[in-house]
C-alpha cells in the first residue's frame, strides 16, 4: 500500500464508516452506483461510459485455513474449501464473472474493509462480441457511378 492510502486508512473518517457499513448490510456481489476510487478506477481503464460497470464483491477476512478432517481422511472435505494460493482480489474477481456472464473483468482494487470483511471493486465491461469498445473507422464508400463514368 502506498503511504497516502495507508495514512487514510489509520485516519478513516465518518462518512468512510458510514459507507462500509452500508456495504456490509448489502449483498456479496453489488453492482456499484461507480467507483469510489476514481483515481484507482481510471489507471485500471475504467471510463464513465455505459460499456463500463463496477462490481462491489465483499470476501471474508483473515487466514484461510482447511478444517481438519476429523475421524480420518475425507477427500470431500478438502474439495470444499478453496486453495490459500490465490488472493482475495483474485476470488472477487472470479466472483463478479460468475455473476456477470456477458461481461469480461478489466481490473480490480482494494475499496475497503470493516472487522470481518474485506471489499474489493471489480470493474467490469461488455465483451468485445456484444458491443465494441472503441468507435471503428468505416471503408471509404464505393464509387458510384456517376464518379466511374467522369474518369
Amino acid at each position: 500500500m502506498t503511504k497516502s492510502m495507508a495514512k487514510s486508512m489509520a485516519t478513516r473518517s465518518d462518512a468512510y464508516r458510514a459507507r462500509v457499513s452500508a456495504w456490509k448490510s448489502g449483498s456479496t456481489v453489488a453492482r456499484a452506483t461507480g467507483p469510489s476510487n476514481i483515481p484507482r478506477a481510471r489507471a485500471l481503464g475504467y471510463k464513465a461510459k455505459k460499456e463500463f460497470v463496477i462490481v462491489r464483491v465483499r470476501t471474508p477476512k483473515g487466514r484461510r485455513i482447511r478444517r481438519k478432517a476429523k475421524l480420518g481422511r475425507k477427500s470431500g472435505k478438502n474439495q470444499k474449501r478453496v486453495s490459500p494460493a490465490y488472493s482475495k482480489q483474485w476470488l472477487a474477481e472470479q466472483r463478479a464473472a460468475r455473476g456477470h456472464i456477458n461481461m469480461r473483468v478489466v481490473g480490480s482494487y482494494f475499496a475497503g474493509k470493516d472487522g470481518t470483511h474485506e471489499y474489493y471493486e471489480v470493474i467490469m465491461c461488455l465483451k468485445q462480441s456484444h458491443k465494441p469498445l472503441v468507435r471503428k473507422v468505416s471503408a471509404p464508400a464505393a464509387k458510384t457511378a456517376s464518379a466511374k463514368a467522369t474518369k
